[in-house]
């Protein structure tokens, strides 16, 4: 299992680094996303230096969708989860 959570997490990873798109989005917006996928890949991490929220990345249709929120999102059950020590989005 640890060998498919780490190929999805590459395959993501690549997925965006192909695109170069991340597209950022409130967390409402966001969860709307997941909702469209039978099963999707998150990738959960934490961020802030001196206030800490929750990351959130997911693909979708061959881009990558990208959220933070003070709060814990709940996540569907279907959602297969990877935990990051960080995720680093480039600022625009």
């Amino acid at each position: 299992m640890a060998g498919a959570a780490h190929a999805a997490h590459v395959a993501l990873a690549n997925a965006i680094k192909a695109s170069g798109v991340v597209v950022r989005l409130e967390p409402a917006e966001w969860l709307t996303i997941l909702k469209r996928t039978d099963a999707p890949l998150v990738v959960v991490g934490q961020g802030g230096v001196f206030k800490k929220h929750h990351q959130y990345l997911t693909a979708y249709g061959g881009l990558a969708f990208y959220t933070t929120s003070p709060d814990p999102l709940v996540l569907p059950g279907r959602a297969e989860v990877i935990v990051a020590k960080s995720i680093s989005i480039p600022d625009i």
